[in-house]
């Protein structure tokens, strides 16, 4: 066991099933990875496969208690694995996503799915189910526009911010968001694999939408315009401070730990209480220290680089890799 925060989170979160308008719903669990669900005139899309096939089947349960219309459609918003592994139990289900999300699938999708499996072993239940990576059966650039009958549904790659692929599903008509991990409500961003430089300009495009309704990634769902800019700011807020953090400590010249002990005794009163903090802060130090010094592609995190940084961090041990003291 690494000794990951995350491998110690064992307690079951209780699921909400929130109806958004009609038709459109929220499947959210007390900070563990959303869903969203969109119901057209004769089939259903989800927003987000959850980890495994057998969490995606919680989600298809809360979907057959208010139709059965058949799950036409499921959209990655980006690729990591607790978004993406769950997609096979969708049997008949075309799967859509940008194509810098399926760049990234290329590049990473293994590491990735190595690294998080590692991280959550709850969030991974059922993971002797995962048929191995989950590939997009439809590819698009910058935005699509998919009409399930009357209900218009806008899929957007909306700028990098959590990932560079970043993947919003947008209700013109009903003013519905949903943000994937572009946007979190309680829940600490895991900034990993981010991009801090072009999140806030990602975060003013999502604003400029409009939404009166929202999913976060991470979150219960959000009604109104408050607590819509609460989370839009909320995310914000963290984001630029941690960074800000990073840039300072990079131009005197500290050590990655530095910044890190900085960021913890600076955010920690203001954040601490966020779900997945303890967790996502080693993670969100080394790559905001990386993009800090330049690095503007995130660098893969392997199981190997996961623990030998998360020891390095949290308990001050010599790290063996000298990729991770770069």
């Amino acid at each position: 066991m690494s000794g990951f925060a995350s491998s110690k989170d064992l307690a079951e979160k209780t699921i909400s099933f929130e109806e958004l308008g009609p038709g459109l719903y929220g499947f959210t669990a007390e900070g563990d990875p959303n869903s969203g669900v969109v119901i057209g005139d004769r089939s259903v899309l989800v927003v987000d496969a959850q980890a495994t096939p057998r969490l995606a089947e919680e989600v298809l349960a809360h979907i057959r208690k208010v139709t059965d219309k058949p799950v036409k459609h499921v959209v990655l918003s980006h690729y990591h694995a607790v978004r993406v592994l769950g997609a096979s139990a969708y049997k008949d289900a075309e799967l859509i996503a940008s194509d810098v999300t399926r760049d990234l699938i290329v590049e990473r999708g293994q590491q990735d799915m190595d690294s998080e499996i590692g991280r959550f072993p709850r969030l991974f239940r059922g993971k002797e189910s995962i048929s191995g990576l989950t590939w997009p059966d439809l590819v698009f650039h910058k935005r699509m526009t998919l009409w399930m009958g009357k209900r218009e549904v806008q899929i957007i790659h909306i700028g990098r911010s959590h990932t560079a692929g970043d993947t919003v599903v947008w209700l013109p008509k009903e003013k519905v968001l949903f943000a994937g991990d572009t946007i979190e409500f309680g829940a600490t961003p895991y900034c990993g694999d981010a991009h801090f430089t072009d999140w806030p300009s990602t975060l003013k495009a999502i604003g400029a939408l409009g939404a009166e309704r929202l999913v976060p990634g991470r979150g219960r769902s959000l009604i109104g315009q408050k607590e819509v800019n609460e989370a839009i700011e909320g995310t914000s807020a963290f984001t630029s401070d941690l960074f800000a953090i990073a840039k300072a400590g990079v131009a005197k010249g500290a050590t990655l730990k530095q910044v890190y002990d900085e960021a913890m005794g600076t955010m920690k009163p203001k954040y601490g209480q966020w779900v997945i903090f303890e967790h996502c802060m080693p993670f969100d130090v080394s790559r905001a220290y990386d993009e800090a010094k330049g690095l503007d592609h995130p660098r893969i995190w392997t199981a190997e680089r996961d623990v030998e940084m998360w020891r390095s961090l949290e308990h001050g041990t010599a790290m063996k890799s000298a990729e991770i003291q770069s």
